[in-house]
């Protein structure tokens, strides 16, 4: 019988790249995506409406989602947005609403489906989270701090879900051409005037991350082979540098440091 697949945010980016390659593959995919009525007819595997950041969505959406599936296999957390701004200029309404997405809807979804996955004793959770979950980049402070949160948080689920043959992993991607930085939100908070010489340089440096990115298929590939591996890993950093930046950070922090800064410092 062919495996269930439901991932959220399938309209866009990642989440449309994997679902569409899925589906060719023969698995059974369900998507989500806050508009699905905008993508009607334009995606060949079925799309329902979901908002993770609000409850009453995420209880019709579990009701629904079993009148189209008996039984669910994997569930991708792909949805979510990114925040740029400098920390101590983001409002706490914008930084309360990066975790209200990120961090709780993610949760708060993974919550709803275990039921059903301790009721099947299988099932596998892979979320999409980022290399900024894992090191500190200056300009995403609330992008970064919400991917700790997530990180932090399906750490501690996995050992509680081993009992029930449910695996828990993580995908880290650095920059990938989608729609993520596109969509950003900018900050909306005070304006303070001793970051007039930084933040122009840090906001270049941020863009230059998202223009020079490569394309999104080591993404998609390595998503892809998690769901086909038998005893996948909990972190899985995909990109160039990765094990690099992850090393530097971890033995020789002050080389790293110097990196970060010097990588703002050189944008002109």
């Amino acid at each position: 019988m062919k495996k269930t697949i439901l991932i959220t945010g399938a309209s866009s980016g990642f989440g449309l790249l994997l679902a569409n390659k899925l589906h060719r593959e023969g698995f059974n995919v369900i998507g989500t995506s806050r508009k699905p009525e905008q993508y009607a007819g334009q995606v060949p595997f079925k799309l329902l409406r979901l908002d993770i950041a609000d409850d009453r969505s995420i209880t019709s959406f579990i009701s629904e989602l079993f009148t189209h599936t008996r039984q669910l296999d994997v569930l991708i957390n792909n949805a979510g947005y990114m925040v740029t701004g400098l920390a101590e200029e983001t409002s706490g309404d914008v930084g309360r609403r990066q975790f209200e997405t990120n961090f709780w809807g993610t949760v708060n979804l993974t919550n709803a489906l275990l039921p059903y996955f301790r009721q099947q004793k299988k099932g596998q959770i892979i979320t999409v989270s980022s290399i900024v979950g894992l090191i500190g980049p200056p300009n995403l402070a609330y992008y970064t701090a919400s991917k700790h949160a997530v990180e932090g948080y399906f750490k501690s689920l996995r050992f509680e879900l081993a009992q029930f043959n449910i695996n828990v992993n993580m995908v880290e991607p650095v920059w990938f051409k989608t729609r993520l930085g596109d969509n950003a939100v900018a900050a909306e908070g005070q304006h303070i005037a001793d970051y007039d010489a930084y933040r122009p340089r840090v906001q270049a440096a941020t863009q230059k991350g998202i223009d020079e990115a490569e394309a999104p298929d080591a993404v998609v590939s390595a998503i892809s082979r998690l769901i086909k591996t038998s005893a996948p890993k909990f972190r899985n950093p995909v990109g160039k540098m990765t094990g690099m930046i992850l090393f530097l950070q971890s033995y020789a922090p002050k080389m790293f440091e110097n990196a970060i800064h010097k990588s703002v410092q050189s944008v002109k």
